[in-house]
């Protein structure tokens, strides 16, 4: 029998610190004006010093079940955390998560950069629709401040820390995830990283231990993938750039945003951009969008979204969601109808 997977439930998190760009006008040669021109970005949200990917991944959930309620949980027999900052290479992110909710479930976690999420989503699809797990908690929860160079004023402006979690479970027909596209190019690993050392990097140079960026070589790999995989997801799927509901891209740059929406045609209306208060968020980009727009109730039933992210690999991701049906909001949550 065909099966369809979906999601059903959402939740997210950022961290209570703000940091203004006056605030980091203050430690780094920039400004407000400056930032925002280039970027788009107002604000980002920092975890705390004792606050890391685990915890944000904790919150997010908790947040889905203040939503939805302890059934939207209940059986998970798969979790999956997306993180580019885990707490420690292990125990994994997710089996703390495991643990932390009592899930009687296997959990992993998936390092793919900033589409780390979408991967999560699309590994969620395969183990729901081919019966090997019934219900799959994707999460993707970053704490990016933790290895950035704030010294460095060309990457410390541009990020910021929090998490995303969904429900993936089986959804009648025509909802549900479909139209994939999953790629990399290696190649450009050099461009922008993470490490130590990296000796097998095209660079073969050292690597500071913080995160490094080319950003004008990111910037045209991000603006060229994001039409190029867009339009194939969208083929898979089955649709048009004019049957999209709703666009909602990873939020690096307003900039990137801006040209991915003009290349499809759509109007701004059609685009979710959350970059001006969060930043790069990296793998909780796009849940974090996704839950912003839906208690802004600008998400329906039945809506078509466009979900696409970019970033270190270099790596990309794009799905189409038919969205529905959520299981029923609890009342006085947010999004509740």
């Amino acid at each position: 029998m065909d099966r369809s997977a979906g999601l059903t439930a959402i939740g997210a998190y950022a961290p209570a610190r703000v940091v203004t760009n006056d605030d980091l006008a203050e430690i780094l040669d920039t400004n407000d004006e400056w930032i925002r021109t280039r970027t788009g970005i107002r604000r980002r949200h920092l975890a705390a010093d004792d606050e890391f990917a685990s915890h944000m991944a904790f919150a997010a959930v908790e947040d889905l079940v203040r939503r939805y309620g302890d059934a939207a949980i209940r059986d998970v027999d798969l979790v999956i955390v997306a993180t580019n900052t885990p707490d420690a290479l292990f125990p994994a992110t997710a089996s703390l998560v495991q643990d932390r909710f009592g899930l009687r479930a296997g959990a992993f976690d998936l390092l793919a950069a900033c589409p780390g999420w979408v991967y999560a989503l699309s590994v969620a699809q395969a183990y729901v629709e081919s019966g090997q797990a019934t219900k799959v908690l994707a999460v993707g929860s970053d704490a990016l401040s933790k290895v950035l160079d704030w010294t460095d004023r060309r990457t410390a402006v541009l990020f910021g820390d929090g998490a995303g979690a969904a429900v993936v479970e089986a959804v009648p027909a025509p909802y549900g995830l479909k139209g994939t596209v999953l790629g990399s190019d290696g190649a450009g690993g050099g461009l922008l990283h993470v490490g130590e050392t990296a000796p097998s990097l095209p660079t073969g140079e050292a690597m500071s231990g913080k995160l490094e960026m080319n950003g004008r070589e990111v910037y045209k790999f991000a603006v060229r993938v994001m039409n190029d995989t867009t339009l194939q997801a969208l083929a898979k799927a089955g649709l048009e750039p004019a049957d999209v509901d709703l666009f909602v891209p990873h939020q690096a740059n307003q900039r990137i945003i801006d040209a991915g929406r003009e290349r499809l045609g759509l109007p701004p209306e059609k685009v979710v951009s959350v970059v001006d208060e969060y930043g790069n968020a990296s793998t909780a980009s796009i849940p974090m969008a996704l839950v912003d727009a839906l208690d802004a109730g600008r998400i329906a039933d039945g809506d078509r979204l466009l979900l696409v992210s970019f970033g270190g690999g270099l790596s990309w991701a794009t799905t189409v969601l038919t969205w529905g049906p959520m299981r029923p909001a609890l009342a006085g949550a947010r999004g509740a109808a």
